[in-house]
Protein backbone atom coordinates (compact mmCIF):
# COMPACT_ATOMS: atom_id res chain seq x y z
CA UNK A 1 0.00 0.00 0.00
CA UNK A 2 1.23 3.00 -1.13
CA UNK A 3 1.64 6.31 1.24
CA UNK A 4 0.70 10.05 0.43
CA UNK A 5 3.06 12.51 1.29
CA UNK A 6 0.69 13.92 3.77
CA UNK A 7 0.62 10.71 5.83
CA UNK A 8 4.77 10.29 5.61
CA UNK A 9 5.06 14.49 6.91
CA UNK A 10 3.27 13.46 9.93
CA UNK A 11 4.72 10.30 10.47
CA UNK A 12 7.74 11.50 10.04
CA UNK A 13 7.06 15.01 12.19
CA UNK A 14 6.66 12.25 15.42
CA UNK A 15 8.98 9.99 15.02
CA UNK A 16 11.73 12.92 14.20
CA UNK A 17 11.09 15.74 16.29
CA UNK A 18 8.41 14.10 18.64
CA UNK A 19 5.38 16.17 17.12
CA UNK A 20 2.17 14.30 18.51
CA UNK A 21 0.35 12.30 15.84
CA UNK A 22 -3.17 11.62 16.98
CA UNK A 23 -4.27 8.29 15.04
CA UNK A 24 -7.14 9.19 12.33
CA UNK A 25 -10.07 7.49 14.69
CA UNK A 26 -11.93 5.93 11.82
CA UNK A 27 -10.76 5.64 8.02
CA UNK A 28 -13.28 6.30 5.09
CA UNK A 29 -12.12 3.40 2.45
CA UNK A 30 -13.26 4.74 -1.08
CA UNK A 31 -12.41 3.67 -4.76
CA UNK A 32 -11.00 4.93 -8.03
CA UNK A 33 -11.30 4.71 -10.63
CA UNK A 34 -7.87 6.43 -11.87
CA UNK A 35 -4.52 5.86 -10.52
CA UNK A 36 -3.61 8.66 -7.33
CA UNK A 37 -0.33 10.02 -6.83
CA UNK A 38 2.05 10.92 -3.41
CA UNK A 39 0.14 14.25 -3.22
CA UNK A 40 -3.41 12.75 -2.93
CA UNK A 41 -4.42 13.78 -6.37
CA UNK A 42 -5.28 12.06 -9.10
CA UNK A 43 -8.25 9.99 -7.77
CA UNK A 44 -11.29 9.66 -9.40
CA UNK A 45 -14.40 8.32 -6.88
CA UNK A 46 -17.53 7.41 -8.94
CA UNK A 47 -20.44 10.00 -8.19
CA UNK A 48 -23.77 8.61 -8.01
CA UNK A 49 -24.96 5.30 -8.29
CA UNK A 50 -25.72 5.09 -4.70
CA UNK A 51 -21.45 4.91 -3.94
CA UNK A 52 -20.50 6.17 -0.82
CA UNK A 53 -16.76 5.68 1.05
CA UNK A 54 -17.07 3.03 4.16
CA UNK A 55 -16.42 3.95 7.65
CA UNK A 56 -14.36 1.69 9.21
CA UNK A 57 -12.99 2.02 12.81
CA UNK A 58 -8.85 2.27 12.92
CA UNK A 59 -8.52 -0.72 15.94
CA UNK A 60 -6.93 -3.77 16.22
CA UNK A 61 -10.51 -5.55 15.56
CA UNK A 62 -9.88 -3.86 12.06
CA UNK A 63 -6.97 -4.47 11.48
CA UNK A 64 -4.31 -7.21 12.47
CA UNK A 65 -1.41 -7.29 14.05
CA UNK A 66 1.68 -5.85 12.22
CA UNK A 67 4.26 -8.87 11.59
CA UNK A 68 7.47 -8.53 9.24
CA UNK A 69 6.15 -5.29 8.47
CA UNK A 70 3.48 -5.97 7.75
CA UNK A 71 -0.79 -6.10 8.47
CA UNK A 72 -4.01 -7.30 6.90
CA UNK A 73 -7.63 -6.52 7.78
CA UNK A 74 -9.30 -8.58 9.91
CA UNK A 75 -12.86 -7.55 8.92
CA UNK A 76 -14.45 -8.06 5.57
CA UNK A 77 -15.40 -4.29 3.93
CA UNK A 78 -18.28 -4.30 2.01
CA UNK A 79 -19.84 -1.11 -0.32
CA UNK A 80 -23.70 -0.33 -0.95
CA UNK A 81 -24.67 -2.37 -3.80
CA UNK A 82 -24.81 0.17 -6.84
CA UNK A 83 -27.30 1.33 -7.84
CA UNK A 84 -25.87 2.44 -11.73
CA UNK A 85 -22.71 1.96 -13.01
CA UNK A 86 -19.43 2.87 -11.39
CA UNK A 87 -17.32 2.22 -14.05
CA UNK A 88 -14.26 0.00 -13.58
CA UNK A 89 -11.98 0.43 -10.38
CA UNK A 90 -8.69 0.23 -10.15
CA UNK A 91 -7.58 1.22 -6.57
CA UNK A 92 -8.85 1.36 -3.13
CA UNK A 93 -8.32 4.50 -1.29
CA UNK A 94 -8.06 5.47 2.51
CA UNK A 95 -9.29 8.80 4.02
CA UNK A 96 -9.90 10.78 7.28
CA UNK A 97 -13.47 12.17 5.79
CA UNK A 98 -16.79 11.11 4.36
CA UNK A 99 -16.49 13.56 2.20
CA UNK A 100 -13.02 15.76 1.17
CA UNK A 101 -10.38 15.20 3.97
CA UNK A 102 -6.86 13.84 3.77
CA UNK A 103 -5.80 10.35 1.36
CA UNK A 104 -3.56 8.49 4.09
CA UNK A 105 -3.21 5.46 1.34
CA UNK A 106 -3.71 3.94 -1.60
CA UNK A 107 -3.32 0.68 -3.28
CA UNK A 108 -3.95 -0.73 -6.55
CA UNK A 109 -6.76 -3.64 -6.92
CA UNK A 110 -4.74 -6.94 -7.90
CA UNK A 111 -7.32 -7.29 -10.67
CA UNK A 112 -9.48 -4.10 -12.16
CA UNK A 113 -13.61 -4.12 -11.08
CA UNK A 114 -15.64 -3.12 -13.91
CA UNK A 115 -18.63 -2.32 -11.48
CA UNK A 116 -22.11 -2.03 -13.08
CA UNK A 117 -25.57 -1.72 -11.42
CA UNK A 118 -26.77 -3.90 -9.02
CA UNK A 119 -22.85 -4.65 -8.01
CA UNK A 120 -21.27 -5.23 -4.53
CA UNK A 121 -17.80 -3.78 -4.23
CA UNK A 122 -16.43 -6.65 -1.79
CA UNK A 123 -12.99 -7.17 0.51
CA UNK A 124 -12.56 -10.46 2.22
CA UNK A 125 -10.91 -10.46 5.66
CA UNK A 126 -6.89 -10.89 4.95
CA UNK A 127 -7.80 -9.64 1.42
CA UNK A 128 -6.17 -6.26 2.17
CA UNK A 129 -2.06 -6.03 2.89
CA UNK A 130 -0.89 -2.89 4.14
CA UNK A 131 2.98 -2.95 3.66
CA UNK A 132 5.97 -1.10 2.44
CA UNK A 133 4.06 1.98 2.65
CA UNK A 134 6.66 4.17 0.79
CA UNK A 135 5.96 2.33 -2.42
CA UNK A 136 4.33 5.29 -3.87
Amino acid sequence: MSSTNFAENKILDQLFGATALTPVANYFVGLSTSTPNETGGGITEPSSGAYARVQIANNKTTFGTASAGALTNAIAISFAESTASWGTITHIVFYDALNSGNVWFWEALPVSKSVAAYTTVYFSVGSLTISNLNAG
